[in-house]
């Protein structure tokens, strides 16, 4: 019942705060428009302001082309909220500064809040058409390291890396197929998928299997997965076996061994705690029967306490879940709840690196970061002398 709760609370919150947003860009809109236009701006507002809670219910229900076109809507709308509410609060602020400094005088207000309407909706509009063709236009993000670590034959090994697919009503099979056109050019040994491969909801998933849209490359060392947070919002007793139905090993706080010694450690996602009261397996116990003289890499999906992987001697730790805060400026507000928001670091001997995500949630617009998938080339520079 305290998890129920508690998700209750958080969705109360997110939905205050969300009808809080879109009365005040309606206000703004309302005393800029003509009175003859009002009813129609009122009329339009809302089914706009209303189509992302809309359609995350329907999907519940019942997932159609119609719900999808509603996620879709709506998320467009979430991002001009989002710069809409920024830019008026900004011209607000300016509005009461050149009030006070006399710089504006009252029979000048009317042409300074046309002037903050058009600017507001402008910018936000340039913004969000820059953020879309971004996030459709993924990169190969590329990095180069050492592991001092001995293996079996093995001195190097490519890592193909995908954190944060979210396939449901927004990424839908021609991204799926897209990505797997960029795993195919990476040629990699093995593949990762770093959690969140489902947005939510499995039912816009289904209606389109998408993941047979998915075609691995023939890699000599296989494909593995592991759970993202977003995995369990839909159900993960429904989400999961699909994912593996698709030939997708997930491991689940699971260490496994791949060819030459190289040692694959994956981590269940913290919030199957929080959606499940199920506690994931300590990493120190995780790795308990690990060779040290041997790399051991760690996928997780939230890059958090990251001196544990320091401390129990991980060599490369992967992991996605930010989206790099996906929206500018939220890039600054992951930088400083992360250690690493993005990007890759070297903390004591362990590797780090955490990607922004090949898709997104919500508004499919990415102002802060590109869309990519992790191509990780690793040396294993120790000689093999015991």
């Amino acid at each position: 019942m305290m998890k129920i709760s508690q998700f209750h609370i958080f969705f109360t919150l997110v939905f205050i705060i969300y009808s809080i947003g879109n009365l005040y860009i309606f206000f703004k809109g309302y005393s800029f428009v003509p009175r003859a236009g009002r009813v129609t701006y009122t009329i339009i507002f809302i089914p706009l302001a209303a189509a992302f809670i809309a359609a995350k219910f329907l999907e519940i229900k019942y997932s159609t082309v119609f719900s999808d076109i509603l996620n879709i809507t709506g998320g467009f709308w979430i991002a001009f909220l989002f710069y809409g509410f920024i830019f008026f609060f900004l011209s607000d602020i300016l509005f009461l500064l050149f009030r006070l400094t006399g710089i504006l005088q009252a029979e000048n207000i009317p042409l300074y809040r046309k002037w903050a309407f058009i600017l507001t909706l402008s910018f936000s509009s340039l913004l969000i058409l820059g953020g879309f063709i971004n996030a459709v236009s993924p990169v190969i993000k590329k990095y180069e390291l050492s592991v001092p670590k001995q293996t079996d034959g093995i001195s190097t090994m490519r890592i193909a890396a995908v954190s944060d697919i979210h396939l449901g009503s927004i990424i839908r099979k021609r991204s799926i197929r897209k990505l797997s056109a960029i795993l195919k050019e990476i040629n990699p040994d093995v593949v990762f998928l770093l959690g969140d491969i489902i947005d939510g909801e499995l039912g816009s998933v289904l209606r389109g299997d998408l993941l047979k849209y998915f075609t691995g490359p023939g890699t000599k060392d296989g494909l593995y997965a592991i759970t993202g947070n977003h995995e369990y919002i839909g159900g993960a007793d429904r989400t999961i076996p699909y994912i593996e139905s698709r030939g997708i090993r997930i491991l689940k706080d699971e260490m496994i061994v791949l060819p030459g010694g190289i040692q694959v450690a994956g981590r269940l996602d913290r919030d199957s705690y929080r959606y499940l009261g199920k506690k994931r397996m300590p990493l120190g116990e995780l790795i308990k029967n690990a060779d040290s003289s041997f790399p051991l890499i760690l996928l997780d999906h939230q890059p958090l306490q990251l001196d544990e992987a320091v401390k129990h001697g991980i060599d490369l730790q992967l992991s996605g879940h930010t989206h790099r805060g996906q929206l500018w400026p939220l890039n600054y507000v992951i930088d400083r709840i992360y250690e690493v928001g993005y990007g890759y670091r070297k903390k004591g001997d362990t590797h780090i690196i955490v990607s922004s995500g090949f898709g997104l949630w919500g508004p499919r617009v990415r102002t802060s970061g590109r869309s990519e998938v992790l191509r990780v080339d690793v040396k294993f520079t120790a000689n093999r002398q015991k």
